[in-house]
């Protein structure tokens, strides 16, 4: 028999993987025609090649989510709900980033919204360091994948000024 604190973490593991997902599924949605639209822009050398964007994100989710719960698995510190806010909101502004970029095909504020997220990322991980160190590593390849991304925004922003 599952002891009740063990059946309550991984349930609580689950649901930060599943909030994780749905947070990269609007994503998935706002970039359907990510593809075509991304295709036809002119890429700096740099540039990776569009598929090792989903294998690239779907690691950093899992991180990501790892990272909450093992927060979340500290709730009697007073600091966890204020780390998880912040974290819950860097969220929301990862799958707002496809919008811009990929639905709205608004360059210029998709780099203005990822700085934002950036920003939100790093006192995300200030939060959890406070808390529980190995939680503040576990996002460090996700805030490094998002310099990255605003790095090729920008670039893509300046060779496509009429597209984006």
């Amino acid at each position: 028999m599952t002891h009740p604190s063990r059946l309550r973490d991984l349930l609580a593991l689950a649901a930060f993987l599943v909030l994780s997902f749905v947070t990269a599924g609007v994503g998935a949605v706002a970039s359907v025609s990510a593809k075509d639209f991304y295709g036809q822009l002119v890429q700096p050398s740099w540039a990776p090649p569009g598929w090792l964007f989903g294998p690239v994100w779907t690691v950093l989710f899992i991180l990501m989510a790892v990272a909450a719960w093992l927060i979340w698995r500290r709730r009697a510190d007073t600091q966890v709900r204020p780390a998880l806010t912040v974290y819950g909101v860097q969220l929301a502004f990862n799958a707002l980033w496809t919008w811009l970029f990929f639905a709205w095909q608004q360059g210029d504020w998709a780099l203005v919204e990822i700085a934002l997220l950036w920003s939100l990322i790093a006192i995300t991980i200030n939060r959890f360091w406070a808390i529980h160190r190995v939680a503040a590593l576990l996002l460090l390849p996700y805030l490094a994948w998002v310099s990255f991304a605003a790095a090729l925004n920008f670039s893509l922003l300046q060779l496509n000024p009429l597209a984006l």
